[in-house]
C-alpha cells in the first residue's frame, strides 16, 4: 500500500494539481489537512472519478480533514477520543474539524492537523499542547494494530528540521515542550518513518509564501507518519515530494509518501 500526507491549504484551490498529482504517483490512500471546506463544498467528482472514497470533516472555511482511498474506507471517526475543543473568550469551545479516522487496505489511518499554536503566550498554544498530549493517550489503545498516525504536526522536532530556530512565526513549533509532545509518541508504539528513510539535513516538507521562503531554502519538517510497530514493520521506503511546492497554484507543504508491502 503506498501512504501519502498532504497538508492542501484549501482542496477547491488546489483541487487540479492534487488530481494531477494523483494521476502520476500511484497512491492508494491519500490523507489531507486544511481543506477549508464543509463536506458539501468537497470537488469529490474528479477523486471518484479516480476510483476513490473519500471521507471528509470539515465545519467551516478553516481547518478541515479528509483521507481518500481506493483500497476501502470503513468505520469513519471525526474525533478521536478525548479530542479537546478550542474557543476563543466568550465563546462555546468547538471540537474543530483536526482529526479524522477511517480504516483502509486493513490499516488505520488518522489525518490529522494540530493546532499552529500561534504564539507562546496565545491560549492556542496551551491547546496545541493539549491536543498532543490527548492524541499521544489515545494511541495507546491503537499501538497494537496496523495504525499510521499522519498530517501536520506544526512541530519542528529537530533543530536540523527548520531553517533557523530563530525564525519568530516558528517560535510554538521548536519549543522543548512541543517537541516533548511529538516525541511521547515513540515512547507508546509509534515510529517516524520518514527517518529511518530520509536524511535529517535540510528536509523540508514546509516553505511559508512570505519571503520567498522557497527559492531561499528556508523551510520546516513539520508533516510527518507515525506508525504503530505492526505497520511500521511493513515499510519499504518513503519520499517527500519537494518539486510539488514549485510552479502556480502550490500549496506551502508537499505530500510526504510511504510505501508498505501487504501483510
Amino acid at each position: 500500500m503506498r501512504l501519502a500526507t498532504w497538508n492542501v491549504n484549501s482542496v477547491r484551490a488546489r483541487e487540479p494539481r492534487i488530481l494531477d498529482w494523483l494521476d502520476r504517483a500511484d497512491v492508494d490512500v491519500l490523507a489531507m489537512q486544511e481543506i477549508k471546506c464543509k463536506p458539501a463544498q468537497f470537488p469529490l467528482a474528479g477523486f471518484e472519478e479516480r476510483g476513490y472514497e473519500v471521507a471528509i470533516h470539515g465545519l467551516n472555511q478553516w481547518n478541515g480533514v479528509a483521507i481518500a482511498s481506493r483500497v476501502g474506507l470503513d468505520d469513519v471517526e471525526e474525533a478521536f477520543p478525548a479530542q479537546p475543543a478550542f474557543g476563543k473568550p466568550g465563546q462555546e469551545p468547538v471540537v474543530e474539524a483536526r482529526a479524522l479516522g477511517a480504516t483502509a487496505g486493513g490499516v488505520r489511518v488518522w489525518s490529522l492537523y494540530v493546532p499552529n499554536g500561534r504564539g507562546l503566550a496565545d491560549p492556542h498554544y496551551a491547546y496545541k499542547l493539549d491536543f498532543l498530549a490527548r492524541l499521544r493517550d489515545a494511541s495507546q489503545q491503537w499501538a497494537g494494530a496496523p495504525t499510521a498516525l499522519v498530517g501536520d504536526f506544526n512541530v519542528a522536532p529537530l533543530p536540523t528540521d527548520i531553517w533557523s530556530e530563530e525564525d519568530s512565526d516558528a517560535e510554538t513549533h521548536v519549543t522543548r515542550e512541543a517537541r516533548d509532545a511529538f516525541a511521547s509518541l515513540a515512547n507508546h508504539g509509534f515510529e517516524e518513518l520518514s527517518r529511518r528513510f530520509l536524511p535529517a539535513e535540510r528536509t523540508y516538507t514546509f516553505w511559508d509564501y512570505k519571503q520567498l521562503r522557497f527559492p531561499k531554502g528556508e523551510g520546516m519538517r513539520i508533516d510527518f507518519v507515525y506508525a504503530s510497530a505492526p505497520l511500521a514493520a511493513r515499510a519499504t521506503g518513503c519520499e517527500i515530494v519537494r518539486d510539488e511546492r514549485k510552479g502556480k497554484g502550490a500549496s506551502d507543504h508537499v505530500p510526504v509518501v510511504v510505501d508498505f508491502a501487504d501483510a
